[in-house]
């Protein structure tokens, strides 16, 4: 992570600073919010650690201007003396992702950052849905209009590969080269796992989702 510490005190700031790089971090430093301010809008950070107390523009000041006229949403966590109740309000007011008091333990600083991080990162969907056809990857369960659909493990590595091309057509090359890796299958294999493939996830229902396309592979889609 590319992290902007915001701290007017020098030890304090080399402490952390020297900690996160130990721990694979790029660390920029401010002593001054208009410091911090210049370096937030003209590089890209993952984490911003402000201080509140800081000469020019304050911590707060500074998170809101990034927050309101910025529109910058990167995290941000104050690291302070300020510990009142109303101190926390302001901050968690101001636009802050978390705050905390000093003096603090540098391993659970690190534990805060890296979960604010994470929570911050776009969630990748690990379902797939495409004409009531439900494939949850993480679970490895296939619905179809909630009716559950129990498949071996070669059918459903076909189905997710026809799921996560759809519409696109998939060669059967490119099917039998991600099932079978560089073992060959006998010339009926895949026509054999996509019949019983179809058995399950199309017979039953009212239109199918599974269709050939003649010279070039198969495809997953509803018809229109």
């Amino acid at each position: 992570m590319r992290i902007l510490i915001l701290e007017d005190n020098r030890d304090i700031a080399e402490s952390v600073g020297e900690f996160f790089e130990l721990n694979g971090h790029h660390i920029d430093y401010a002593m001054d919010g208009l410091t911090a301010m210049h370096l937030a809008v003209t590089n890209e950070y993952d984490i911003y650690l402000f201080d509140i107390g800081v000469p020019g523009t304050d911590g707060i000041s500074l998170t809101k201007r990034l927050r309101i006229d910025g529109n910058d949403q990167t995290p941000i966590i104050f690291l302070t003396a300020r510990e009142t109740l109303e101190d926390k309000i302001k901050g968690f007011e101001s636009g802050c992702d978390d705050y905390v008091v000093k003096p603090f333990q540098l391993k659970e600083l690190l534990v805060r950052v890296n979960a604010i991080y994470k929570r911050s990162q776009p969630q990748i969907s690990n379902v797939i849905d495409i004409a009531g056809l439900r494939i949850d990857k993480n679970k490895h369960e296939v619905t179809r209009d909630n009716v559950n659909i129990t498949i071996t493990p070669v059918c459903y590595k076909i189905l997710l590969t026809l799921a996560e091309s759809s519409p696109n057509v998939v060669s059967r090359e490119k099917i039998e080269s991600i099932i079978w890796k560089d073992i060959a299958p006998s010339s009926d294999s895949l026509k054999s796992h996509l019949y019983s493939l179809r058995q399950k996830v199309d017979k039953p229902f009212d239109f199918p989702l599974i269709h050939t396309v003649s010279k070039q592979g198969f495809r997953l889609y509803k018809a229109s």
